[in-house]
């Protein structure tokens, strides 16, 4: 199974066909450097590197989860949905992926013009070129504001720039939760929520979207993502207990100069869990 600092299995990671900073095929390779065995690419709204990584991936030894992070609207909040053991060519998913690459191109243009209004200019080209063949997100626009010296970290970009009430905010409406779960299970897929805490919700509100989610047809939870602490790893396995979902383990592994989230550095899923991964079948 795993041990305290490493897993066989990284069920969320990104390339460069979304925020990541490494390509699909250097992502892979990376991850198999650290013993990872099971490795799912779930990108932002798009499966467009699924096809080079399942080529670096039989290279390298590792199976390959093939899969999506869908980005959705409830109750007016965001939240991220993780679409694990997907067929990437299914139309209906590749339909409703389309549409949000639409509304991530508009967002790019929005968020471009209120930073224009406020001072700072060409960000979309930046961002543009950033992106190269894969989607614009917030991440290109953070990066290059660093870059032009207007924070001195991608957090604090957020923080200062592209959160609600901030200069370049956009408010954003993504595919509706019941939406998002039927394009997950017309391709064959498991949907699981990604990172629960991160959403800023009091417990309330998290267990109103469990139930949702659940009634939907939700299939599991990350329990361990990225830099979770013991107390949050516990908290979420007692929400997949509680709700019967699967627990997942992730890195949300997005660029190498930031090693403390790093590939397969995972600690163990907690007892009385039913692991994700006994669900899925890998390429």
């Amino acid at each position: 199974m795993s041990d305290p600092v490493s897993s066989r299995y990284d069920l969320h990671a990104h390339s460069t066909a979304s925020d990541g900073r490494l390509d699909p095929g250097d992502l892979v390779r990376r991850a198999a450097c650290n013993r990872v065995e099971y490795l799912a690419l779930t990108d932002h709204d798009t499966v467009g590197g699924i096809r080079a990584a399942r080529d670096a991936a039989r290279r390298s030894g590792i199976r390959l989860v093939a899969g999506v992070e869908i980005s959705v609207t409830w109750n007016k909040k965001c939240f991220h949905i993780l679409g694990l053991g997907i067929d990437p060519a299914n139309e209906t998913l590749l339909s409703g992926l389309a549409g949000l690459q639409r509304i991530r191109r508009e967002r790019a243009r929005q968020i471009s013009d209120k930073l224009e209004k406020h001072g700072i200019h060409g960000a979309l080209t930046a961002a543009r070129k950033m992106a190269g063949a894969g989607m614009i997100t917030r991440t290109h626009f953070a990066r290059f504001l660093v870059a032009e010296g207007h924070a001195t970290s991608v957090s604090e970009v957020f923080d200062r720039y592209l959160v609600r009430g901030k200069p370049g905010h956009v408010a954003t409406r993504w595919a509706g939760l019941e939406e998002a779960l039927s394009w997950i299970r017309a391709a064959g897929g498991l949907a699981v929520l990604a990172h629960p805490l991160r959403y800023r919700l009091t417990a309330s509100w998290l267990r109103r979207f469990l139930t949702a989610f659940q009634s939907a047809g939700g299939t599991g939870i990350e329990i361990v993502c990225g830099n979770s602490t013991p107390q949050q790893i516990a908290t979420c396995a007692d929400y997949a207990r509680r709700y019967r979902l699967s627990g997942s383990v992730g890195s949300d592994f997005h660029d190498p100069d930031f090693p403390w989230i790093d590939l397969g550095r995972l600690p163990p899923l907690p007892a009385g869990v039913t692991p994700v991964w006994e669900h899925l079948e890998t390429s």
